[in-house]
């Protein structure tokens, strides 16, 4: 029976969304082994009562120690699956060991490397904290850092840094590590990785008052909000530091404090949430575009792929995605497939369109895997109908998080279409689906769930009491108390 699903949009009525904005905001300065620093404290009481006032749920840790800090670091994981954003601020020390990153807490007693992997807390654990957010993450690091002492870590030599004119807020005399995060993963140094990032001789550190000042601005797209921090925090350092963002976003367009005030992300028609931007920014795109920068590129395509905006122009969006499918866009490349797929703006192209879905996917770009996964499970558009193909693409795209992906990969498990696999795995994707927040994966499980055997029913009650979101009999009934639980799971309270 087939059952596989495309991206639908679905409204709800009457549900209560979970917080669409998480974050967690540290701030450590009252070191017991290394130098204390005067305004990390400070920082982050700052930085959370900026996020309060733009509508994030925030959750502000001051000095505490590393195992109060895990636990934190746990509960903001789960929280942030029904969020759409997640956001962590750390202020303190960090140091770079055997190329990764580390943030110290107060209570560490670093003399050693071995020391600062077992106590410290990793870029990459705070990077897994946010992953499950459903539309975009971001970890921004007041603090550098690398680990100039070699194997043994001088305590007291750290300390007499505090007698410098500019303390920094590394463990020692470096920066750190550069970040590679994964697609829709924003990472924020306060300096460019091997550099430092100064205290500041005022209250604030000069990346911290930077983002304070920007963070609140309305309608400012994040990648031109980061990009204005990092003129701010240069123009008050006389160029000393240079703060640097890492990952590659997606394209939608974020707004920290919203487009127009009310709301954080642009609608999930990305034609009409870039047809949103305001014209002074669409300037700076375009000037980024002319730089090279293919996500300013792919935005502006977007807004003239948008058949209700004056600007609509199908040519011109198909010429901005050539060039940033040329310079590599897996996004760009996915787009341009369908133009062609279609001859919107473009003369009709199949085995060209197909190409481009190839190179996609060969970047892992979640929507050609799963696209290319359904034209090889039903054939057409002159590519063979081969199952083994579909179940490698889709499972490709369910790593990816794709959230039909998922669902589709999890009912060809349950249909025993692929070896090795059964109701658990099945069970565990569906959930995973479900936290994702996607519309159409939800009204499936709550209007249609005897579609899955009794057993993958079974394993997606497991997980869902293993989360503490459901308390009843593990038997398969999707009852009143199995749907309460797929809702809370979603993220809507009743």
């Amino acid at each position: 029976m087939l059952r596989l699903i495309v991206c639908l949009v679905l409204l709800l009525p009457g549900a209560v969304q979970a917080a669409d904005r998480v974050a967690l905001v540290v701030g450590m300065g009252g070191y017991e082994t290394v130098v204390k620093l005067d305004n990390t404290t400070r920082d982050a009481l700052g930085i959370s009562d900026t996020l309060k006032g733009i509508g994030f749920e925030v959750t502000t840790l001051v000095d505490v120690p590393g195992t109060d800090l895990r636990r934190a670091l746990d509960d903001f994981a789960f929280r942030a699956e029904t969020a759409e954003l997640a956001l962590i601020y750390f202020a303190g020390h960090g140091v770079e060991v055997q190329g990764e990153n580390f943030l110290i807490p107060v209570d560490a007693k670093v003399t050693s490397n071995r020391d600062i992997q077992r106590q410290a807390i990793s870029l990459t654990e705070l990077l897994a904290a946010v992953d499950g957010a459903r539309k975009m993450r971001i970890v921004i690091l007041d603090s550098c850092r690398d680990n100039p002492f070699g194997d043994l870590i001088d305590a007291a030599e750290t300390r007499t840094q505090s007698d410098a004119a500019a303390t920094t807020r590394s463990a020692g005399r470096g920066g750190l590590a550069p970040a590679s995060p994964d697609r829709g993963t924003l990472v924020a140094f306060a300096a460019r990785d091997g550099e430092k990032a100064l205290d500041g001789t005022g209250a604030n550190s000069p990346f911290a008052e930077a983002l304070m000042a920007n963070l609140p601005r309305k309608g400012l797209e994040i990648s031109l909000l980061f990009r204005q921090v990092r003129d701010d925090v240069l123009s008050a350092t006389g160029n000393l530091q240079e703060p640097h963002t890492y990952g590659s976003l997606s394209g939608t367009p974020f707004y920290l404090a919203g487009p127009d005030g009310d709301s954080t992300i642009g609608a999930e028609n990305l034609r009409v949430a870039w047809s949103d931007i305001r014209p002074d920014q669409e300037t700076r795109l375009a000037s980024l575009a002319q730089a090279g920068d293919t996500r300013s590129m792919v935005g502006l395509a977007y807004i003239r792929l948008n058949g209700d905006d004056s600007r609509y122009d199908p040519v011109a969006a198909a010429q901005l995605l050539e060039k940033a499918a040329a310079a590599g866009s897996a996004e760009a490349q996915f787009e341009l497939a369908q133009l062609l797929e279609m001859g919107l703006g473009v003369p009709q192209d199949v085995p060209r369109a197909i190409a481009l879905y190839l190179a996609a996917a060969k970047q892992e770009f979640p929507d050609a895997l799963n696209d290319l996964g359904f034209m090889h499970f039903q054939g057409g558009m002159g590519v063979p109908q081969d199952q083994a193909k579909a179940l490698d693409y889709f499972e490709r795209a369910a790593r990816q998080r794709h959230p039909e992906a998922m669902y589709n990969y999890a009912a060809l498990i349950d249909d025993k279409l692929v070896p090795g696999r059964g109701p658990e795995q099945a069970g565990e994707l569906l959930y995973r689906a479900l936290r994702s927040g996607n519309k159409a994966v939800f009204e499936q499980l709550t209007t249609k769930p005897t579609m899955f055997t009794a057993e993958t029913r079974k394993a997606l009650q497991r997980r869902l009491s293993e989360n503490n979101l459901y308390a009843g009999a593990i038997d398969g009934a999707f009852g009143p108390g199995t749907q309460r639980s797929i809702r809370a799971a979603y993220g809507l309270a009743e």
